[in-house]
């Protein structure tokens, strides 16, 4: 746990999420008695109501905003609104657009090789046969992310079709080798939570394969997954070092952060996504996690006073 005290009065904790879950997502709501057994009252907060007074709470922590993907410079204007953000705002305009995965491949984290696709740039599939994913660079929840099996003729257009179906929206399109291993290995989620010097290890799980086939459209706020405890490998915390370490701004001032890998051909782990923004932190699978991300949010309560 964490030895704070709180100085004045109770201070006031805000959980932002979306209207689609008002009470938070269950895995969120963990953390409820924990905060509370330091003192620290907290409610769940839609990040769009304009009702809100932001400046009212000592501490805004981010959860699960997961309807902001189709008002992406909407969410990322409001971010810049609110002083008490973690993880700050700065943080969420570079997270929220996963074409930073370009600038932490350049800077020598091994990443699944990716393609953008501008909007209004022609594009077809790779000649070479294969399984491709498409996706947003902009998005949540897995929402309008599809596997193509481009041997399959039907496939190769309907992907065609998906990169037009977001090139029409003004939306990017990133292209990546589907990575086989996540079919039987998945893949590994790293959780790292704020401690008195900084992020520190708290957990992993492993998610199991979730994409099927093509993208058909709209199917929810986000894809279900099936999740498991998972014990983190070396090797696999050596990239997640990596990959923290090369932040922009570093990472002392961030709540939480979560790094997704899953084994590349060679069977090394590579980075499928850096999640700093809304990611779900898994922390009903670890014993303990409640308790430090509590403390987590503590510790960024003291810094703030």
């Amino acid at each position: 746990m964490t030895n704070y005290q709180p100085a004045r009065g109770k201070p006031r904790v805000a959980l932002v999420t979306c209207t689609e879950l008002t009470d938070l997502d269950p895995d969120d709501r963990l953390v409820l008695a924990p905060l509370a057994a330091l003192g620290i009252a907290t409610e769940p907060v839609v990040w769009d109501d304009p009702d809100v007074d932001w400046s009212a709470y000592d501490l805004v922590v981010l959860r699960s905003p997961w309807d902001y993907a189709l008002r992406r410079d909407e969410f990322v204007a409001w971010a810049a609104s609110v002083s008490a953000l973690v993880n700050p705002a700065d943080v969420v305009r570079w997270n929220t657009d996963k074409r930073y995965l370009a600038e932490l491949s350049a800077a020598g984290v091994p990443t699944v090789p990716t393609s953008w696709v501008e909007p209004g740039e022609s594009w077809q599939p790779p000649a070479e046969t294969g399984e491709y994913v498409l996706k947003p660079a902009v998005s949540a929840g897995s929402q309008d992310t599809g596997r193509y099996d481009l041997a399959d003729p039907e496939h190769r257009d309907l992907a065609v079709a998906h990169v037009r179906r977001l090139s029409d929206a003004g939306r990017v399109t990133m292209v990546q080798p589907y990575l086989r291993a996540v079919d039987t290995e998945g893949e590994t989620a790293l959780l790292f939570l704020a401690g008195p010097d900084g992020l520190a290890f708290s957990h992993a799980i492993r998610k199991g394969p979730m994409l099927t086939g093509p993208d058909l459209g709209p199917d929810g706020l986000y894809k279900e997954e099936e999740i498991s405890a998972r014990t983190a490998r070396p090797e696999q915390l050596a990239v997640a070092e990596k990959t923290l370490a090369a932040v922009p701004g570093g990472t002392r001032r961030l709540l939480y952060a979560r790094v997704d890998l899953i084994p590349g051909p060679d069977g090394e782990p590579v980075l499928v996504e850096l999640e700093l923004t809304e990611p779900s932190l898994f922390i009903g699978y670890a014993d303990g996690a409640p308790d430090r991300l509590a403390a987590a949010i503590a510790t960024h309560l003291a810094r703030r006073t």
